[in-house]
C-alpha cells in the first residue's frame, strides 16, 4: 500500500495516477486531476457486490469478464492532460483488457468496458445518478447499470443513445433481463 502524498503540486495524469498504487485507506478515483477518496463500502454494498459477480460470470460471453472494483480510464484528457478515472463496483469488460494491463501496465480503457456497475451508497446518490451518468456516457461506455440497495432492489438500466447520452426505461425490481449488451437475467432481490 503506497500513502498518498500529502501535496501533490500539480493535477494528475492517469499515468501518474496509476503509479500511485495501492493507498491506506478506502479508495480514490482521479476526477479532472484531482484526487478524490471515498471510504469503504458497508457489508451489504459488499455483499451486493459479491452476489451480483456471482450471478453474472456463468452469464457471460467468452469474450467478456466481470471484475469488481478496478480503476477505469476514462479516456476523457489527453495523456499529457490532468485525468479521469472512476473505480466502479463492477465492469464488464473484453477479456483481453486484463492481460493488456498485466502486460504493459496502466488501467483499464473505457474503450474496452461493455458495461459499468455501480452500487448507490448513501453519500454517492448523485454522484451515481448525475456526475458519473454523465461521465461515463462522454466516455462512451455503452451500458451503465445503477444498483439501488433500498427496498425493494432496483437495476436502473441505461444505455447510449447516439448523441443523446444515456436512455433507460426506468428502475426494475424483482429480476432484471436483458438481451443487451448479452443476454442476462439477475434476481436482483438476492443482492441484500
Amino acid at each position: 500500500m503506497t500513502a498518498l502524498p500529502q501535496s501533490l503540486g500539480h493535477l494528475l495524469t492517469v499515468a501518474e495516477y496509476a503509479e500511485l498504487g495501492e493507498t491506506e485507506s478506502g479508495y480514490t478515483e482521479l476526477l479532472e486531476g484531482r484526487l478524490l477518496m471515498s471510504p469503504s463500502p458497508v457489508p451489504d454494498h459488499n455483499f451486493a457486490e459479491a452476489e451480483m459477480l456471482v450471478q453474472l460470470r456463468p452469464q457471460l460471453p467468452d469474450h467478456l469478464e466481470v471484475i469488481p472494483d478496478v480503476d477505469v480510464d476514462l479516456e476523457l484528457a489527453g495523456p499529457d492532460q490532468p485525468g479521469f478515472s472512476r473505480r466502479p463496483d463492477l465492469v464488464i469488460v473484453q477479456r483481453t483488457a486484463r492481460r493488456r494491463v498485466r502486460a504493459v501496465g496502466g488501467l483499464i480503457r473505457a474503450c474496452e468496458v461493455s458495461v459499468v456497475v455501480e452500487i448507490v451508497s448513501p453519500g454517492s446518490r448523485r454522484t451515481d445518478h448525475v456526475a458519473k451518468r454523465s461521465e461515463y456516457a462522454d466516455a462512451g461506455i455503452p451500458h451503465y447499470w445503477i444498483m439501488d440497495l433500498d427496498e425493494p432492489v432496483s437495476l436502473l438500466d441505461c444505455h447510449l443513445a447516439e448523441g443523446f447520452g444515456y436512455q433507460d426505461g426506468g428502475g426494475v425490481t424483482g429480476v432484471f433481463t436483458t438481451t443487451e449488451p448479452f443476454p442476462v437475467t439477475l434476481q436482483l432481490d438476492r443482492l441484500l
